[in-house]
């Protein structure tokens, strides 16, 4: 338990100095003195990053570097489609060196602008960019002090950044990023407020509206502010009506990144738009079949779970044990231990099993959910359906 508390510590602590920078990917451009063409490269190799068009976004980065080889922008950039390659598949570690050697080059184009000129604003945001990327896949990797010096070192050099360029539509990306989640996560890890102490207290409402102005006007920053607010509606506000529409505009402009469709999905089910989160979710199930970049086994498993519940809801009790066995089967090749996930299938498939009246069945289903982890009440809701069928 103390070991696992003081991963937390650390992590919320690397957030609290890093997170800012993590997102900088699209708002560090603004400051490039680029030719329309080069100008065009970034935005266009942007785009196909954030739908999954990795050797596309490779190619756009690459002329970026032969047009400006002294110019960290490109070789930042070319280290975000490592970036998001190990986002879609978080758990292997094959292209962490790869990334961490584009890091280090980005790095090094960053400190030679910072010798001939210490206020180098291409130099600091792209080097604080670097920093906090690199932070981030530490903290992935549990490296806590490497992650800690990184992140720390980041906020610096934002900071620099944000007195250089304080009104500037791409960096409110950033305050907007710290305004919000430094009360947030002071609320919830109580464990770091004295280390925010000597930081600005933040203001989420403030924070939220420099995000949504960054989602309207910056140039560069606008599509990673929208990812932001779909993240800050849905999770920390509850409001999903508002989560859903950016999931939406998100969705139709990126249509192959299963990150956004995974969010378009989850607020049409919070929303009851039944019909249309079955047709979403049965979409995400067809293109991991089909195997499309980033729609990984984790990205089944819940498409399966919730066209699961989808065939449940209609009464088509045998179509619906398919999926649901489809999906505690995935669980068993993703999870080391019995996640929240396999529990919930597991209750279903006991529901289901009551409802057809195979009360033996669903007696073994709930015996099999008690001798796990109680997760989120799961014990207290096999008990009630061991003692009394469920029903409708």
């Amino acid at each position: 338990m103390k070991t696992q508390m003081k991963k937390n510590f650390l992590r919320c602590l690397l957030i609290t100095c890093g997170i800012i920078i993590g997102y900088q990917q699209q708002a560090v451009a603004q400051f490039i003195v680029m030719t329309t063409e080069a100008d065009s490269l970034v935005r266009t190799g942007s785009a196909h990053i954030y739908n999954i068009q990795f050797e596309k976004a490779h190619a756009c980065f690459k002329q970026v570097i032969d047009k400006y080889p002294t110019n960290p922008a490109g070789y930042f950039l070319d280290a975000m489609v490592e970036w998001w390659r190990i986002r879609t598949n978080k758990k292997s570690t094959t292209l962490d060196e790869q990334f961490l050697d584009k890091i280090e080059l980005c790095i090094e184009k960053c400190d030679n602008l910072l010798e001939d000129d210490e206020n180098s604003i291409t130099g600091l945001f792209f080097k604080a960019g670097a920093l906090g990327f690199r932070a981030r896949l530490y903290s992935e990797r549990e490296s806590w002090f490497n992650a800690a010096s990184d992140g720390k070192t980041a906020m610096t050099l934002l900071q620099q950044c944000q007195t250089l360029a304080p009104s500037n539509h791409d960096i409110l990306l950033g305050t907007g990023l710290y305004n919000y989640f430094a009360p947030t996560f002071a609320e919830q890890y109580p464990l770091i407020q004295p280390i925010l102490a000597f930081l600005p207290r933040g203001d989420k409402k403030l924070g939220i509206l420099q995000l949504n102005s960054a989602s309207k006007y910056a140039r560069y920053a606008g599509t990673e502010a929208k990812v932001i607010l779909m993240q800050i509606y849905y999770q920390f506000e509850k409001t999903p009506q508002y989560a859903y529409q950016l999931a939406q505009e998100l969705t139709s402009t990126y249509p192959d990144n299963p990150y956004f469709q995974k969010y378009l999905g989850r607020c049409q089910i919070q929303l009851g738009l039944n019909s249309e989160a079955e047709a979403t979710w049965r979409d995400v199930v067809i293109k991991c079949i089909e195997k499309k970049q980033g729609y990984d086994q984790q990205t089944a498993r819940e498409g399966l779970y919730y066209v699961g519940k989808a065939l449940m809801n209609r009464n088509d009790f045998d179509m619906a044990l398919r999926y649901f066995y489809k999906c505690d089967e995935a669980g068993r090749f993703l999870d080391e231990d019995v996640s929240g996930f396999t529990i919930q299938v597991n209750l279903q498939i006991g529901k289901i099993y009551d409802m057809q009246s195979k009360r033996n069945l669903a007696i073994k289903q709930y015996d099999k959910v008690l001798s796990w982890e109680d997760k989120q009440g799961s014990h207290a809701e096999a008990k009630r359906y061991k003692e009394k069928p469920f029903s409708r």
